[in-house]
């Protein structure tokens, strides 16, 4: 194998999470796949990945010690990790005028996993990117951070903060480091799944090329920003459709 570089992706069973371990492990990444709880997802995204030398890490991120047992797990299988992609999320529709649906038990539960558990993956992996010759941190954002719409309040909100802590990290991390967002618009993953068709059909009516990005689309632009766009940082890339334009 050419390549010998490790890729670690948060949620790496969901949607887009294994779609990005797909595009990385065919680009001859050796990928570790971190899950908190569906095994049989995680083992089939792992079974699916080309190439050889990849893994399965256990690990809720919003527990800083569990973050800290994956990293010492990747140091001691590679000793490196060129690759943190923070995909792990969580939501649930809530209407933006509804403030008492959004009780404060969600509120705190959407931004620890969604910014604080990104943050713990940062802190624990720092010293194993510092190690590479050209290591980036990927932040899976939303351009819900920008246009405030979005499943509830409290995603929006934790996705701008997600943009934030990529241009603050970004500064604070380099030269050795990279960081950047990566934030799509709708993806037709499990989430959109639950909509009704008609909804569906007019969301790809709202967007420029007419139709709603797949976890692939997500995963190659990744990979593209991994490799290709070498002198980026502190970036926020869209893989929107367009759709902010109308």
């Amino acid at each position: 194998m050419a390549n010998k570089k490790v890729a670690l992706i948060t949620g790496g069973s969901g949607g887009i999470g294994s779609a990005i371990c797909r595009q990385l492990a065919k680009a001859n990444y050796r990928i570790v796949v971190n899950y908190h709880t569906n095994r049989t997802k995680a083992e089939a995204t792992l079974n699916s990945l080309a190439n050889e030398g990849h893994h399965l890490f256990k690990c809720s991120i919003t527990v800083s010690e569990q973050v800290v047992q994956m990293a010492d797990f990747v140091e001691q299988q590679y000793g490196r990790l060129d690759v943190l992609v923070n995909n792990s999320g969580i939501t649930k529709p809530v209407p933006h005028h509804d403030l008492e649906g959004l009780d404060d038990e969600w509120f705190d539960r959407i931004f620890q996993l969604n910014c604080r558990g990104a943050f713990a993956c940062v802190r624990a992996f720092k010293s194993l990117l510092q190690k590479g010759e050209d290591s980036i941190i990927v932040n899976i954002s939303s351009i819900a951070a920008r246009t405030g719409v979005g499943s509830n309040v409290a995603y929006c909100a934790s996705k701008a903060a997600m943009d934030s802590m990529t241009r603050s990290l970004a500064r604070a991390l380099a030269p050795k480091i990279r960081v950047v967002s990566l934030a799509p618009g709708w993806v037709m993953g499990e989430y959109a799944q639950t909509f009704p068709k008609a909804y569906i059909d007019e969301q790809k009516s709202k967007t420029p090329l007419a139709r709603i990005a797949e976890a692939e689309d997500v995963a190659k632009a990744l990979v593209s920003i991994v490799e290709n766009f070498t002198f980026s940082t502190g970036c926020i890339f869209t893989v929107d459709g367009g759709r902010p334009l109308l």
